[in-house]
């Protein structure tokens, strides 16, 4: 069952990314409160998560600020991500039990579903699943541990591409290529699907920026 903070993170995420909320704005955690009629512990929840995920900072004695990450450093972060994951997914297809093939089919099949629908947060939830489930196939404990961290940094950034035209088609095709490989044991042909999957450049590095760009013209 969701918890309340985290649906008030999923709250506020949208609000950073449609330029609601704008870099440098500040916020009170007393005021969410009231705004969102809850006790300040939710919010906390809420705000951490937001903070684990780069998308505020908490700074020592001045408050809790919306970030600002440059188009430079955004693009770095999806750089290492897709060797990350395409690593994950090399491994997936060499080390992937039955039961593990049957998750990611099952995953697989949720990303489905919301596409058919044009579910776009649907999507990006059965999609936050999908790669969990190759990310445990993996059977590296530590590398789970460093995509993880990596993914929670950038799932708001991965949320808003998925925006892009088109951009809900062409991922679920990606992963077909993806799960195909691993399904049939060839790990260099999952990395390569992965890390093409993942990585961010040219075209779609472009429709990221314009999504972020008109996030900041709503707020101007």
């Amino acid at each position: 069952m969701e918890k309340r903070g985290d649906r008030l993170r999923d709250v506020l995420e949208e609000e950073i990314l449609t330029g609601v909320l704008r870099p440098g704005d500040r916020l009170e955690e007393l005021q969410l409160a009231e705004r969102f009629g809850v006790s300040r512990t939710p919010i906390r929840e809420a705000l951490f998560q937001l903070s684990a995920a780069g998308l505020i900072e908490q700074r020592p004695r001045r408050g809790t600020f919306v970030a600002e990450v440059g188009p430079k450093r955004l693009m770095e972060m999806f750089d290492v991500m897709s060797e990350l994951e395409a690593m994950c997914a090399r491994l997936a297809a060499r080390r992937a039990t039955p039961e593990d093939l049957a998750a990611l089919r099952r995953a697989h099949d949720g990303c489905a579903a919301a596409a058919e629908r044009g579910d776009f947060d649907g999507y990006y939830y059965e999609n936050e699943i999908f790669h969990e489930k190759i990310r445990e196939a993996s059977r590296n404990g530590f590398l789970v541990e460093q995509a993880d961290a990596l993914q929670k940094r950038l799932k708001a950034y991965r949320r808003l591409q998925l925006r892009a035209r088109d951009r809900l088609r062409a991922s679920f095709e990606e992963h077909d290529a993806v799960i195909a490989a691993i399904e049939a044991g060839d790990a260099e042909a999952a990395g390569e699907a992965m890390r093409g999957h993942v990585t961010v450049q040219g075209e779609r590095f472009a429709d990221l920026l314009a999504s972020l760009e008109r996030r900041e013209a709503k707020s101007a």
